[in-house]
């Protein structure tokens, strides 16, 4: 099928199919759109996600392979759970779902988080306000040292970014969110493009085609509780070190 870059009109919520998105780069399937509740709904039960800087419209992707996790199977180093019964780090869920925005945005060595454009932002945060979108914060002495954030439909959870700025507090965020998400039935972790981070963290590539049946099922699926509880279970670690 030939590549074709589809531009969607802002009055009407519709996707192209996701076999039209370019190999080059991976995964563009359209420019356009809006960052409304209603856009990004739709394309999230599609696996298609905005991605674009400041001096962009709005890019929708939809990559192949994808980056995913299986939260009933993911197990943690042994190094991490040990950190974790220590009990340095407080975690907590929405307790500071702007702040972990905005650490998740701020300039790193490496250019990443530079995406999270004010547009972004501000509409991750209706979707927060409107019971969709949620955060992990990890705590260290009541400053906020790391966390992540993403949108939850079904039983699936799409993750956005995640930042930390004390030594491995990114990593206890997501552990405590697999964990929990594993607890509430949840098969999939959206996680969009792998790299070295998440690769260390347990998270696997999938075809388009295997992602988008297992999306399909999970999106189906009764939604995790709503709201989510302040903290995660804190025996999470204990019934499983």
């Amino acid at each position: 099928m030939d590549d074709i870059l589809t531009l969607l009109d802002p009055d009407r919520v519709e996707f192209p199919d996701t076999s039209h998105a370019l190999t080059d780069p991976n995964g563009l399937l359209a420019v356009g759109g809006d960052l409304t509740s209603d856009w990004l709904l739709a394309a999230y039960r599609k696996g298609i996600f905005p991605w674009f800087s400041d001096d962009q419209p709005i890019l929708w992707w939809s990559p192949s392979p994808r980056c995913v996790v299986a939260p009933q199977s993911l197990s943690f180093s042994r190094s991490l759970r040990k950190l974790i019964r220590k009990q340095r780090f407080t975690v907590t869920f929405d307790r500071a779902f702007e702040e972990v925005m905005r650490g998740c945005a701020a300039p790193r060595a490496d250019d990443e988080g530079t995406w999270i454009t004010d547009d972004m932002h501000d509409a991750y945060v209706e979707m927060h306000g409107q019971g969709h979108a949620h955060s992990v914060e990890v705590w260290l002495d009541n400053e906020l040292v790391g966390g992540l954030y993403g949108l939850s439909i079904g039983r699936v959870f799409f993750g956005e970014s995640m930042f930390h700025r004390a030594t491995d507090a990114s990593k206890v965020a997501f552990a405590h969110l697999v964990r929990q998400l594993a607890r509430w039935g949840c098969e999939l972790i959206d996680c969009q493009v792998t790299n070295p981070h998440l690769n260390s963290l347990g998270a696997q590539e999938v075809s388009r085609e295997v992602f988008e049946e297992r999306l399909a099922d999970g999106v189906s699926q009764p939604p995790f509780p709503a709201p989510w509880p302040g903290a995660p279970d804190a025996d999470l670690f204990i019934e499983n070190p």
